[in-house]
């Protein structure tokens, strides 16, 4: 696997909207750091929903956006989904929660799949968007940032298995809104989900 496009955005207004998002996002090139919130200079604009430790960077697969493309009928040029980084020869169908991403020295985890939302829908210009990418199960990927550091593009990539049970992180977006037995919660809280992922499954008292 080899890291594609490194993609940055900063903060606009979406056509219509009073509010603005830091989806527009476009690679760029050289060396680019990324903390423990992710690359340094991105625009995270709504922090309820977005950002934060455990959804720090937004990555999609090659082989996930050469599917996108062909079923929606255009090009997809990097960052038009709002991703940071794009791994060639990966397909998000296959990842689960806690694999694990090296790019030299950077460890990024897998923590929980991308929500569709209205920001999405409204940048590709579809308002039932969101139901297409729950029915095609492939969404975006969320990762917690384990070790920081410098990528560039061209980079190497080696993807590496969590070791616990699989949770796939298609699996969790498909549980949106279903009712899950004790033994699936269970199994999803075995994994090291994301903290917003967790609270939707945490037993309410």
């Amino acid at each position: 696997m080899k890291l594609v496009a490194i993609c940055i955005g900063h903060a606009q207004r979406l056509p219509g909207k009073s509010y603005k998002t830091g989806i527009y996002k476009a690679p760029v090139n050289g060396q680019v750091l990324i903390d423990k919130v992710g690359l340094v200079g991105d625009a995270v604009c709504n922090r309820k929903h977005h950002g934060g430790p455990d959804q720090a960077i937004l990555l999609e697969g090659s082989l996930t956006l050469d599917w996108w493309a062909a079923e929606l009928g255009r090009d997809l040029p990097p960052g038009t989904f709002g991703e940071n980084l794009v791994i060639k020869g990966l397909d998000n169908r296959d990842v689960a929660v806690g694999d694990r991403f090296h790019v030299g020295d950077v460890v990024l985890e897998a923590t929980s799949p991308r929500s569709p939302c209205n920001t999405l829908t409204a940048r590709i210009g579809d308002p039932v968007f969101g139901r297409t990418v729950l029915k095609s199960g492939r969404p975006g990927i969320y990762c917690r940032v384990i070790n920081p550091g410098m990528i560039q593009a061209g980079h190497d990539v080696s993807y590496e298995f969590y070791r616990g049970e699989r949770v796939p992180v298609a699996e969790l977006l498909a549980s949106m809104g279903q009712k899950l037995s004790e033994a699936e919660t269970l199994r999803f809280l075995s994994a090291p989900i994301a903290s917003r992922w967790r609270e939707r499954f945490q037993p309410t008292v």
